[in-house]
């Protein structure tokens, strides 16, 4: 298949603006690429869920065509795309397919995390090229015993989504000295991040679920091992070890990919009920065809609206991200709970898209071989992350009455 790089080099580059007009006709043919693989996806979803991951050929093509390499610097043979970019990408692969979507969320995202490492580290993971996959949980399910020559590491962490396919694979643990949790901010323990080759880590089992089922979320575990201090990074506090405005603010940064899924959900969703209502499909107990009912048309419509109000909200949330960015003044507690915020009205209007959009599909969305009822389960298993929780308005809440608060309370989990 021809990719978007057969035409195009990436000498590294600092004048992000300058590179806008590459950038932009690079994403396009990225897309048209994807639009291409679209079919192949959408004929192979239940092999996705039965198989419960993503084949690596088709991993392999999303490679060749960019996915994971476009937040990787360019210093690193990366694209280095706008952060707005990137965000269309996610939402154009969550519209086909919903693991397929995902996967390509924590794939590609994940490359936000390798700068937060000491140099030496970060250049080991794309020792071998820009195309290495990071995955992982950031729930702090670890603990790290400081050690001489580093830390000594354990434990098992759950929601690992692509972990069957990735290079490096990441862990969120507490930091302790003589078995007792160093203290870290406002009185919780010191939590720390770490990276390590995939080799290195067991894969258990265990993602048997109701949506999401392609992503491979299993659960990882690392076994007692001495992890150097260059490996390891602060979630909120590290400074990155290459320049650039992806990598200033991570958690911040963190929440817009989780929207651009959802929207990208609901333009599928409302894409699956339109392709079978343009089928001729007659519904039981009704007169005309779904298409020619006015019932459907204005339910239809009011769907669209909804769907048309989240793609603005989010397209304004990701250029206002984004200016704040190149502006280099994204690392505040406040961008965190807006973004987060943003993230959860997204998810939850995307649920709210798929189950209207099931509901309209009536009696034959229920079967398996309907993408209706693979939407509802997926996008309802998306909103279930803790970093898109309902729960999570609170900060939100506090930060409009000034309450001084406010404020993370460590690591957000990996999902629930």
């Amino acid at each position: 298949m021809s990719t978007a790089f057969d035409a195009f080099n990436f000498p590294a580059a600092n004048n992000f603006l300058s590179e806008d007009a590459r950038i932009t006709s690079l994403a396009k043919r990225m897309l048209a690429d994807i639009a291409s693989l679209a079919p192949e996806i959408t004929s192979r979803a239940a092999q996705f869920e039965n198989a419960r991951r993503i084949p690596l050929d088709l991993i392999d093509e999303l490679k060749s065509i960019g996915v994971f390499r476009m937040l990787v610097p360019r210093s690193q043979g990366g694209l280095e795309f706008d952060l707005p970019t990137a965000l269309e990408i996610v939402a154009a692969l969550a519209e086909i397919d919903g693991s397929v979507g995902w996967t390509a969320m924590i794939g590609g995202g994940g490359a936000i995390f390798a700068p937060l490492l000491q140099r030496e580290a970060f250049e080991q993971i794309y020792q071998h090229g820009p195309n290495a996959i990071l995955a992982g949980s950031v729930q702090p399910a670890g603990t790290a015993e400081q050690v001489p020559g580093g830390w000594r590491v354990k434990g098992r962490w759950p929601f690992a989504s692509g972990c069957l396919h990735a290079d490096w694979m990441l862990g969120v643990c507490v930091m302790t000295r003589a078995g007792k949790p160093l203290p870290g901010e406002r009185g919780a323990p010191m939590a720390r991040g770490f990276l390590m080759p995939a080799r290195e880590w067991q894969i258990e089992d265990t993602w048997n679920v109701a949506g999401l089922k392609g992503t491979g979320s299993h659960h990882i575990t690392f076994k007692e091992a001495i992890v150097p201090a260059a490996n390891f990074f602060d979630l909120w506090n590290s400074v990155p070890c290459v320049p650039g405005p992806l990598y200033q603010a991570l958690m911040q940064t963190l929440p817009l990919m989780h929207s651009a899924f959802a929207v990208g959900m609901g333009e599928g969703a409302l894409r699956d009920l339109v392709q079978m209502a343009n089928s001729g499909r007659v519904q039981q107990r009704t007169t005309v065809a779904m298409r020619d009912s006015e019932t459907f048309q204005g339910e239809l419509g009011r769907v669209a609206a909804k769907l048309r109000a989240a793609r603005a909200f989010f397209e304004v949330q990701a250029a206002n991200h984004w200016r704040d960015a190149l502006a280099g003044t994204l690392k505040d507690e406040a961008h965190f709970i807006q973004t987060t915020q943003a993230a959860i009205w997204l998810a939850t209007t995307s649920v709210d898209i798929a189950s209207k959009c099931f509901a309209l599909g009536g009696g034959s969305a229920l079967y398996e071989t309907s993408p209706l009822q693979r939407r509802l389960r997926d996008i309802h298993a998306a909103a279930q992350h803790a970093a898109v929780h309902e729960r999570q308005y609170v900060n939100a809440g506090k930060l409009l009455l000034g309450d001084r608060e406010v404020g993370h309370t460590g690591v957000a989990p990996s999902r629930r």
